[in-house]
């Protein structure tokens, strides 16, 4: 008998359910989130021979609870946290806590026998990091140079700087020469403000070559995309984390809110557009595709022929992000393969 371990995992403990192939309760524990307490959940959980850990996709809370549990051999699938409403709304039993999520979790993968499984965090990850954190820095950046724009304004109302020219070195200087001339608050701000902005783009530079080092050893073929630059690759990679965990693609554009939803029934067949998906990856296929749309010929043809089909400009961008989608899943999983041949030898 198969028993599924559903799993809640939160900051500082996680609850645990064993449930049967039929969906009963048979067994929970809760221990510490700390590495002795998922050993410990390891040996209550071998009483069951067959086994399988649910764990609900929240990777801040669940990524050191995969690894400690990958770490000594256990099979761990993930549940989409979406699953998880329709699972506590068919419960019979009301209520929330710990061991009634962790039960919806169990019985939540019950039912989808092709939940994505949970891997060691490689390469992928530390290039989303870096993209994560260099983005953090340009938010930051962004509402520096908004309220020096307005320091400005009261400074100096007849000059302002164009749209973008925040982030140059030249347009900075001139920006502290500026304001050589002014003893107040508002300059001395406006100072630091300043030099606050310059020392954010040094950094963000620096990420930038950084991600794109790294990015050029693990998918040269996805660079060579027209209109998929260093940035655009890294986040491709980065919210994937692993290709191989798609079983096709179609289940890779679906995921990334490409794929349209059907919504029909009997003889009348419409479709609509899916608002859902990984909003990231499908803003990362928009630029991509509008950026073709611009100077790749095969595009521009691709969006003719649908424009004289029948097609709006709108549906036609949206029928490119899907073709799109399906040439970056072929080609990641090429350069994934590539990669790990690469690493064997």
């Amino acid at each position: 008998m198969m028993v599924m371990l559903g799993t809640d995992a939160h900051k500082r403990s996680h609850t645990i359910v064993a449930v049967d192939p039929g969906g009963a309760d048979i067994g929970s524990v809760t221990v510490t989130a700390t590495t002795d307490g998922h050993l410990g959940a390891v040996q209550w959980a071998a009483q069951y021979t067959e086994r399988q850990w649910a764990i609900e996709d929240c990777r801040a809370l669940s990524r050191r609870l995969e690894g400690d549990l990958l770490g000594v051999g256990e099979r761990v699938v993930r549940v989409p946290p979406k699953m998880m409403a329709r699972a506590r709304a068919t419960a019979r039993q009301a209520g929330k806590s710990d061991p009634i999520d962790a039960l919806a979790v169990g019985r939540a993968a019950l039912r989808e026998p092709d939940l994505p499984v949970a891997q060691l965090d490689g390469p992928s990850r530390e290039v989303r990091l870096l993209v994560d954190y260099r983005e953090t820095l340009v938010r930051q950046r962004t509402a520096l140079q908004n309220q020096l724009r307005w320091r400005l304004h009261e400074l100096e109302p007849g000059y302002d700087p164009p749209t973008g020219s925040l982030n140059r070195y030249c347009t900075l200087d001139d920006v502290i020469g500026l304001l050589e001339g002014h003893d107040s608050m508002v300059a001395d701000l406006a100072r630091r403000e300043t030099r606050r902005i310059r020392d954010l783009t040094v950094e963000i530079n620096q990420l930038e070559r950084d991600i794109q080092q790294r990015v050029t050893v693990l998918v040269p073929t996805l660079l060579a995309i027209p209109g998929c630059g260093a940035l655009t690759a890294a986040k491709l990679i980065g919210e994937a984390a692993d290709i191989t965990r798609f079983r096709s693609r179609d289940a890779y554009a679906m995921w990334a809110g490409v794929a349209p939803i059907p919504v029909w029934s009997a003889n009348n067949t419409r479709f609509r557009l899916n608002r859902g998906g990984n909003r990231q990856t499908n803003a990362a296929l928009h630029r991509i595709a509008i950026t073709q749309i611009r100077m790749h010929p095969d595009a521009q043809a691709f969006i003719q022929r649908r424009i004289e089909s029948g097609s709006t400009k709108r549906e036609a961008l949206r029928l490119l992000k899907r073709k799109l989608a399906n040439v970056v899943y072929r080609t990641l999983q090429t350069d994934t393969q590539t990669t790990h041949l690469a690493q064997a030898a």
